[in-house]
């Protein structure tokens, strides 16, 4: 994100970065449904209030990086070669993250926690099934404008909900195969492996159409 230059700015993200730093701490140390907005609060030192200023809900505290994400695709898409077509930028998109060691695909005992404490929280569960929703949104959004079409288009909302199912697989499988072998390339490789099924299966579905 980038580092805003007025004082006021730079003071709000501060605030928001404390927030979510104590926010962390205490969903991995107890998880995320034993934690009330009120403990947080006071970790962080600000009111109650001011919690909710910066975070609506408390699962956005634990997703605070979704914006972020949703930036990487769209980026990839926006920034493409022209000779290189939007499903093939997207594929591309994943193993540079993974060469890159972006923390949008990490596996590894640090990021273990985030898995395990979704997997036990109902709540959490329910927005990360909304966050993928809400990207397909976007990513289908920016399929159909680097395409020149209606942001309503069939073919790109059906290509942006056949790549977030395959990212959200490809990740729960590398996060699964990283917690069964404590082996980052293990679980890098899962991850890929999974990424480029799905392309495959992307390409013959959008066979035809400017995506592919």
């Amino acid at each position: 994100m980038p580092i805003p230059s007025d004082r006021r700015s730079r003071k709000r993200l501060a605030t928001r970065q404390a927030i979510s730093n104590a926010a962390t701490l205490l969903f991995l140390e107890r998880g995320f449904d034993q934690v009330t907005v009120d403990e947080i609060a006071e970790a962080a030192d600000v009111g109650r209030m001011t919690v909710f200023n910066h975070f609506p809900r408390k699962e956005d505290m634990f997703f605070d990086r979704e914006e972020e994400g949703r930036e990487i695709l769209l980026g990839a898409l926006r920034q493409r070669d022209p000779g290189v077509n939007p499903i093939e930028a997207l594929h591309l998109l994943a193993h540079r993250l993974v060469a890159e060691r972006s923390p949008a695909v990490e596996f590894s005992a640090r990021s273990e926690g985030f898995a395990v404490a979704i997997e036990r929280s109902e709540t959490l569960k329910a927005r990360a099934r909304a966050i993928r929703d809400e990207m397909a949104q976007a990513v289908a959004a920016g399929l159909a404008e680097s395409a020149g079409r209606d942001p309503a288009d069939a073919d790109a909302h059906l290509a942006a909900t056949l790549l977030l199912a395959a990212w959200s697989v490809a990740l729960i499988q590398a996060h699964r195969t990283f917690r069964e072998t404590r082996d980052t390339g293990q679980a890098n490789a899962a991850f890929l492996a999974i990424i480029d099924r799905g392309t495959v299966g992307l390409r013959a579905a959008m066979a035809g159409t400017p995506y592919a």
